[in-house]
């Protein structure tokens, strides 16, 4: 599979992704990791989706930069209130200790497994020491299309300990659960909430 083919499934599905209420289920979540935050923090939402996160974020106070893969999410999100969110791909991002804090929220997942470790390595880098990553992924084994054509991959919780670890995060907070998203199939998933540790402290 090409990302553009789970990118056109999104661009395709904006309103019955907004329709339904995501952003309703995961304000708990929003609301521990922006706990974490300093005021006016400056905070990386990767794959924004719609918007509604980050228009929550904006509310609070912090800069916010949205990014989406799908032009239809980037569409949808920059008509949220303050939201000014652009096309990007995991790969893009760049920059070192730009972020107080990362929300990445379900859309690593639609990396392939051999890419996790980079990306997660490329967010580590662009977060000031001691920031935050929020990271929702599902749980499984593998790698491949769901019911409706979007690329994924599933992790057991060890190996994202693991991951994380490598990448030069501390675990702080996890939450286990199932539910269903957009293809209508439920499956279960895990979020994580883990601290950037400088990089002196990760090599001794």
């Amino acid at each position: 599979m090409k990302p553009e083919d789970t990118l056109a499934v999104y661009d395709a599905r904006v309103e019955d992704y907004v329709a339904m209420g995501a952003a309703l289920k995961e304000r708990p979540d929003l609301d521990a990791f922006m706990a974490r935050l300093p005021e006016e923090a400056h905070v990386l939402d990767l794959g924004c989706g719609p918007g509604f996160s980050a228009a929550l974020m904006v509310a609070r106070g912090f800069a916010v930069d949205a990014v989406d893969g799908s032009a239809g999410m980037v569409a949808r999100a920059s008509a949220q209130p303050g939201v000014q969110a652009r096309q990007a791909r995991f790969e893009e991002i760049s920059g070192a200790e730009v972020y107080d804090g990362v929300w990445a929220n379900f859309s690593l997942l639609h990396a392939p497994r051999g890419e996790l470790p980079g990306h997660l390595a490329r967010l580590h880098r662009a977060l000031k020491p001691g920031g935050w990553l929020h990271l929702g992924m599902k749980l499984g084994e593998g790698e491949g299309p769901d019911s409706i054509g979007r690329f994924y991959s599933y992790y057991s919780e060890d190996e994202l300990e693991h991951l994380l670890a490598d990448a030069g995060f501390e675990i702080a907070g996890r939450r286990v659960s199932r539910g269903k998203g957009l293809s209508g199939d439920a499956s279960e998933f895990i979020v994580l909430l883990a601290q950037a540790i400088p990089v002196a402290a990760t090599t001794g």
